[in-house]
């Protein structure tokens, strides 16, 4: 049986090396959008130039985008991944946001992106990466990849900290400087019962989401290696031999 397990673990794919590649990618997104900014070209998400703000608020807004905080999420995440994989509550909860907002990002904001918006050049590249490229390889990546067994209703209750903070946050934001990053959170503009309703759309969008991805953790086998190492705190599953990570024994 043991024989067995090691004969299948070496069929299985290395997962590090194509986390790493997938943040090469992130780095190569996040450092056009910088060059943009300080030259003065366009925000891939607003379409905003240079001549629209200062320097300072356009940092500050481009990082107000939910698009970019999920693109954050998700470079840690593939560092993380590329390096082995988490080993502590905090990894497991970086991975679980990742997995999360990129697929909200996918699903969702890319059809409420406002579509007189045209983006040229650079701009259009790197929001090609942004809200198509990363959404798409990274999903895709965790779910031929895993790995599997990260998360439970621990890491999941700390995984929502910070889509409520992102709103709650974004609402405040809004009320004291009249900027909002997307149109149907933009309170003067559709009323606040409108945008409460957007953000309660994209919670239950989230909830959904989640149940989908707990579903996949428990249940799909994944073709990536596991990691050498047993996370600290994860949640108890059965050994190796039965599938915990892999199609081992599935």
């Amino acid at each position: 049986m043991g024989h067995t397990v090691l004969m299948t673990e070496r069929r299985l794919l290395r997962p590090e090396p194509w986390f790493a590649a997938l943040a090469l990618i992130g780095l190569v997104g996040f450092g056009l959008q910088f060059f943009l900014l300080f030259t003065g070209g366009a925000d891939a998400n607003s379409g905003e130039a240079g001549d629209a703000a200062p320097l300072g608020i356009r940092f500050v807004r481009l990082f107000s985008f939910f698009t970019i905080q999920s693109n954050l999420f998700v470079l840690a995440a593939s560092l993380l991944l590329a390096l082995g994989g988490p080993r502590r509550l905090v990894g497991r909860v970086v991975v679980q946001d990742a997995v999360l907002s990129i697929a909200v990002t996918g699903i969702a904001f890319s059809f409420i992106l406002d579509p007189s918006i045209e983006l040229r050049g650079l701009a259009s590249v790197v929001t090609t990466i942004f809200h198509n490229v990363i959404p798409i390889a990274f999903l895709a990546l965790w779910l031929v990849l895993g790995p599997r067994r990260l998360w439970n209703a621990r890491t999941t209750a700390w995984t929502f900290l910070w889509p409520v903070a992102w709103i709650a946050g974004t609402f405040i934001a809004g009320a004291l400087t009249g900027w909002y990053p997307y149109p149907f959170l933009d309170v003067p503009r559709v009323g606040f019962w409108a945008a409460a309703g957007g953000a309660a759309i994209v919670m239950l969008l989230a909830l959904v989401l989640t149940a989908l991805m707990l579903l996949v953790d428990r249940r799909v086998p994944s073709f990536g290696r596991p990691p050498r190492h047993r996370s600290e705190g994860a949640p108890s599953a059965a050994a190796t031999s039965t599938g915990e990570h892999g199609v081992v024994g599935r």
